[in-house]
């Protein structure tokens, strides 16, 4: 499994990336291999992380490919005050079964 974690500073956020920020988020879903997200904000800092699973490296690499996140990336100094993607393999998940209803990806033993 991997986790592909989008951070960023927000800025001013207007219909085009709105419609960009959907149309990446419908095809993202569609793509076998997709295991679900979660966000987190670090309101201190004035961050948002945006975390994505995906059971395969190649089904997040469809995902970096498609028109609309090339046109958004290239584009993001316009809505956003910094960015940073960090892409991980995840080893292991651990923990007991209280969140499983709350999370996208479930503790494994």
């Amino acid at each position: 499994m991997y986790s592909s974690t989008f951070i960023f500073a927000p800025g001013s956020f207007d219909e085009s990336f709105h419609r960009l920020d959907q149309e990446i988020a419908a095809f993202a879903t569609s793509i076998p291999g997709y295991l679900g997200q979660e966000t987190w904000e670090n309101t201190a800092m004035g961050l948002v992380s945006n975390v994505y699973y995906w059971e395969t490296l190649e089904a997040l690499q469809q995902l970096t490919q498609h028109p609309a996140h090339l046109l958004a990336k290239s584009q993001q100094g316009q809505w956003l005050d910094g960015y940073q993607i960090v892409i991980s393999q995840v080893l292991r998940t651990y923990g007991d079964t209280k969140l499983k209803d709350r999370l996208p990806v479930h503790a494994k033993d």
